[in-house]
């Protein structure tokens, strides 16, 4: 059992008027095999707390603490806190020309891994997974994301995680621009990924769609860059109902 602690967490951006607060005092814990559902206004600081976790340079934290199994992830360095089971689904992945996605995987695995999995088994836990996400084995020697689809760099982003096996794993709205079909089969890796090593996940998203297939167990609201509300899968519902209207006022604007 392994537990992810943020504890009053603050985290600002520079901006060209200066350092702008985006998270304003954070509290969550997340344990092995819990699925928390981060839910919010477009602006209401989401994807910040997930790049602030992952260790994006562009944020700064200015009070409070992470600690993963009472290690501060604060003081790693970014490939440190992939290491310790840290991993990032980005809402936007980003291309890497000239390196190939199969290279790309056997690198990563052997950087988090600290030896280089054998060929043969390595090749045929990737070919079992991209075929489980339904993703041509042709990808394996195209570049990282380059001329993919938006559903196609989502699904490399979950082959990712099913392959690393994290402690724990941050979704950055990894339902954006999916279609149906798309959005089920990311679902089920998801799924298949907790079954297997009992990760703990933290998901961010906009809507409840995705949690039909990935099932929460807490679902918290985001507002102004911290938690306004708590509680279980009935909350998402109510949110579908309602919307963020009654959190939200005038209206947030983070980033």
């Amino acid at each position: 059992m392994s537990t992810l602690e943020i504890r009053d967490l603050h985290v600002s951006v520079e901006t060209k008027e200066g350092p702008k607060p985006i998270l304003r005092g954070v509290d969550l814990t997340i344990r092995s095999g819990e699925t928390h559902a981060i839910m919010g206004p477009n602006g209401s600081g989401k994807s910040t707390l997930a790049s602030a976790l992952a260790g994006h340079p562009k944020y700064t934290v200015t009070g409070g603490t992470v600690t993963l199994d009472g290690e501060d992830v604060l003081a790693m360095s970014v490939d440190e806190r992939a290491r310790a089971g840290v991993f990032l689904a980005m809402q936007y992945p980003v291309e890497v020309p000239g390196v190939s996605v199969a290279n790309f995987l056997r690198t990563a695995k052997t950087a988090i891994a600290g030896e280089a999995p054998s060929l043969r088994a390595w090749g045929k836990e990737v070919r079992s997974a991209m075929e489980n996400l339904r993703i041509d084995p042709a990808f394996a020697e195209r570049s990282v994301n380059e001329g993919f689809s938006g559903g196609e760099k989502k699904r490399h982003e979950i082959l990712q995680l099913e392959l690393f096996k994290p402690r724990f794993a941050i979704l950055d709205e990894t339902d954006s621009g999916l279609d149906v079909d798309a959005l089920r089969i990311v679902s089920e890796g998801v799924n298949r990924a907790k079954d297997a090593t009992d990760v703990g996940v933290l998901l961010i998203t906009h809507y409840t769609r995705i949690l039909r297939y990935i099932k929460p167990d807490f679902v918290h609201v985001f507002v102004d860059g911290k938690i306004a509300e708590e509680g279980g899968p009935e909350l998402a519902e109510r949110l579908e109902e309602e919307g963020y209207d009654r959190y939200v006022g005038t209206g947030a604007t983070m980033a």
